[in-house]
């Protein structure tokens, strides 16, 4: 539903083939719709796959894995190619979220799994705690290959924050300058509610009494998944009145712009909802973004927010993973293996319920934008740990499994 990354575009060894959508079958019970738009995938998926030029391995991310895992199989009998299998977590998790763990067709879809995901030649996974499952459960040995941010995730330079404002001011009015009482009294100054250029020598600085910026992401999709707006929306209802108690009650915060981004078919509808919440000191603003501009805003905001929670609880959030990339400290929701990500107290934070969050937010945020906090020791951590870049990764974990040489 968006475009790629320009650098994916412009990639002269990156060639998209699209896959046309299944729409508009509304006829017989729910499980017939389903059957008939897995078969017609299959074939679309294998004509797809056949018509391209013969390689070596086919990488195939899983979920979503019904049909695509057994249609690579046979399209590497037929090339005779390697077929890699990278777990990012299980589809029939996912698909419990809405029929329940015991319903025919997310057993069979566990079954499906287990079986084809035991064809491959190789097989990555994103976190130890999975590759341990794999191993134990379904007898498919697997290699850790941690999820990295692409190397355009990094902290925003001050101009390049200003000019994402005042783009986004003219759409939203959170990152308008008036909508927070900061109108510049000479009326000589650019100004956006984080930053202001200066009409003499054209320098950017912070806007004084700024808001702080919190940053989360969304699905925009029903109440079915643990990452579903509906969810978003009453934790930050739950929130707000406790920040803006905080506040009324003499606490040194600052005004807070919530910003949740993501697509979904329903945005409108709960962007009424929105609309019609009332709070003195939190702004929520629902922007969609392009693809360059998302890592100009997380390497932009003061706090992102994870409400990710994974239906396997083996898999990692990969917007926490660009969050860091952008060096931007994080407050997540406890899952299981969270710990392999987000060290608590040390890159962020791990909230179990919104009352911990809201007093979390109230210990970040203290005296904001005094420097010396807690907010600033977590990205002083962010910027000094020396991970692998996503290519270094790559190549001292994929290609000696693969028997190549760097």
């Amino acid at each position: 539903e968006s475009r790629p990354h320009r650098d994916v575009l412009r990639s002269a060894h990156i060639r998209l083939v699209p896959v046309a959508e299944l729409r508009g079958l509304r006829v017989g019970p729910k499980l017939f719709q389903y059957v008939i738009k897995v078969l017609v995938q299959s074939v679309q998926l294998l004509y797809t796959l056949l018509r391209i030029d013969q390689p070596s391995y086919i990488l195939l991310q899983n979920p979503p894995g019904l049909p695509s895992i057994a249609v690579a199989w046979v399209a590497g009998l037929f090339w005779r190619s390697k077929l890699i299998i990278d777990w990012h977590n299980y589809g029939y998790t996912i698909m419990s979220l809405s029929h329940g763990r015991n319903h025919p067709l997310v057993q069979i879809a566990k079954w499906y799994e287990k079986l084809f995901g035991r064809l491959s030649d190789y097989n990555l996974c994103v976190t130890d705690a999975m590759r341990e499952d794999l191993w134990v459960n379904c007898s498919i040995k697997a290699v850790t290959l941690y999820d990295k941010p692409a190397a355009y995730f990094m902290e925003t330079p001050l101009d390049l924050q200003h000019h994402l404002y005042m783009k986004l001011a003219k759409d939203y009015e959170p990152f308008r300058a008036w909508s927070l009482c900061l109108h510049s009294g000479s009326g000589a100054a650019e100004r956006s509610a984080f930053t202001q250029r200066d009409g003499s020598d054209g320098h950017v600085l912070p806007a004084r009494g700024r808001p702080a910026l919190l940053i989360s992401s969304t699905s925009w999709t029903g109440g079915h998944t643990l990452q579903d707006f509906p969810g978003k929306l009453r934790l930050f209802c739950f929130i707000s009145p406790d920040y803006e108690r905080f506040i009324d009650e003499g606490a040194k915060l600052p005004a807070l712009v919530c910003v949740i981004t993501g697509k979904g078919p329903l945005k409108e509808h709960y962007n009424g909802l929105i609309q019609k919440l009332h709070f003195k000191h939190v702004q929520i603003c629902t922007p969609w973004l392009e693809a360059e501009d998302y890592p100009l805003l997380l390497g932009s905001a003061d706090l992102g927010v994870c409400l990710h929670k994974s239906s396997s609880g083996l898999d990692l959030p990969m917007k926490v993973v660009d969050m860091f990339g952008c060096c931007l400290p994080v407050c997540a929701i406890h899952f299981e293996c969270l710990h392999e990500l987000v060290k608590h107290d040390e890159n962020g934070l791990i909230f179990r319920d919104s009352a911990e969050l809201a007093e979390q937010l109230k210990m970040l945020l203290w005296e904001f934008p005094a420097p010396g906090g807690k907010l600033e020791s977590f990205r002083r951590n962010l910027r000094a740990s020396k991970e692998l870049s996503w290519d270094e990764s790559w190549d001292q974990t994929v290609l000696p499994l693969l028997g190549i040489e760097e």
